[in-house]
């Protein structure tokens, strides 16, 4: 009989629950063990990006901070979660140095193929529980084969302000080190709102504020999104619309061929296209090829979507309609005059989808959906703006 390592067994007996209303309640949630460490990193200046129209390049780099380190690691069961501009990562001790090199690659990767600024930082959990704060996490059960971290405590936020101030930063690696982006896509269109608008939001509780009445507000903003009977889901029940989108093919094949092989991108450029043009045949003919089912494949992309989570605080890209839309804000809005929470929110007419898929043949492709014209990053900067005025 095999003996699990401690972190082995703290990952496998993680909290796991399904009804995402109890996203906030604290007995649901496990500190992370001593040793630890946050990999994290974001797009510096990702709003004049989102301005640009550079959408997809943004979520892009926040997707290849995971795939880059859990490939490093050759393990998907890791805690993480994305963030639209950005992700974090908790590692156990052995694989810190090992994350701190992936990280190196990615920031490379991301300025020499997406011509993006990528942040990234090492904080260590001893650092984080040092100053009165502490990392936390549960799973929330998104499908059969899926589930996502949560997170709590206020560590992640703290260990993103220390990385923006300066600290524990990760150097970027010489140029041509590359990091392995295997199974890390973008090939989805923009998926169009069904209901009125795609909306981004985060609410964050306030620094001394009632704990019991942010996690009221989280269990009521899930219930008006629910009144569609899905959630507020931003993708189909189907799975998004098959199409090609010639800007994520180009970076699927950059990032998984070498920098500035013209040869090896084209080769790749190819083989993505035709993977795309045969799954939209085969989903058309309903006809699966020996394990691949590409209705089920596609299907199982809407439910293991993770368009909602709690990082620190509630997160949701979600499509409702005008009247839930003007409800949610209401109670966001009370909520803030209450002193409960801060709160950003952004709407726009579509989502945006990139995936991090292990195999086409398993059904744990992970798939991070954020809002297509500034999503997440723009609801922040609304939710810093707010918080400032009210100092």
């Amino acid at each position: 009989m095999t003996m699990l390592s401690s972190d082995e067994e703290f990952l496998s007996h993680l909290p796991v629950f399904r009804h995402f209303e109890d996203v906030a309640e604290p007995e649901l949630y496990r500190p992370l063990p001593d040793g630890w460490a946050l990999a994290l990193a974001d797009i510096v200046d990702s709003t004049d990006a989102i301005a640009q129209g550079r959408y997809k390049s943004v979520n892009m780099a926040g997707a290849g901070v995971i795939s880059g380190i859990l490939n490093a690691l050759d393990r998907h069961d890791l805690p993480f979660v994305f963030g639209g501009d950005g992700a974090a990562v908790a590692v156990p001790p052995q694989a810190i140095e090992a994350s701190r090199a992936a990280l190196s690659k990615v920031r490379r990767w991301v300025s020499e193929d997406l011509g993006l600024t990528l942040r990234a930082a090492l904080v260590p959990l001893t650092e984080i529980r040092a100053n009165g704060l502490d990392v936390r996490v549960a799973r929330f059960q998104a499908s059969d084969h899926v589930s996502y971290a949560m997170f709590s405590g206020g560590g992640n936020n703290w260990a993103d302000m220390q990385m923006k101030g300066g600290h524990y930063l990760v150097d970027e690696a010489e140029a041509g080190d590359r990091p392995d982006l295997s199974g890390l896509s973008c090939r989805w269109n923009p998926i169009q709102a069904r209901y009125g608008a795609v909306v981004s939001i985060i609410a964050t509780p306030r620094p001394g504020g009632d704990m019991a009445a942010f996690r009221r507000l989280v269990a009521d903003i899930v219930t008006l999104a629910n009144e569609d009977g899905r959630e507020g889901h931003p993708v189909p029940v189907e799975g998004p619309a098959l199409g090609f989108i010639r800007e994520g093919l180009v970076m699927e094949a950059k990032a998984l061929s070498g920098l500035g092989d013209r040869v090896s991108q084209f080769r790749k450029g190819c083989w993505v296209a035709f993977q795309t043009v045969l799954i939209t045949v085969l989903y058309w003919l309903r006809k699966p090829v020996g394990r691949f089912d590409p209705v089920q494949y596609k299907a199982t992309v809407a439910s293991n979507t993770d368009f909602r989570k709690f990082d620190d605080g509630l997160k949701m890209t979600i499509d409702v309609d005008a009247d839930r839309l003007s409800r949610i804000k209401a109670r966001l809005e009370g909520a803030e005059r209450d002193g409960v929470c801060f709160y950003g929110l952004h709407e726009q007419d579509a989502a945006l989808m990139t995936c991090v898929v292990p195999s086409p043949l398993s059904r744990d492709h992970m798939h991070f959906v954020d809002g297509a014209a500034g999503g997440y990053a723009r609801a922040a900067q609304m939710l810093k703006e707010r918080s400032a005025s009210s100092v």
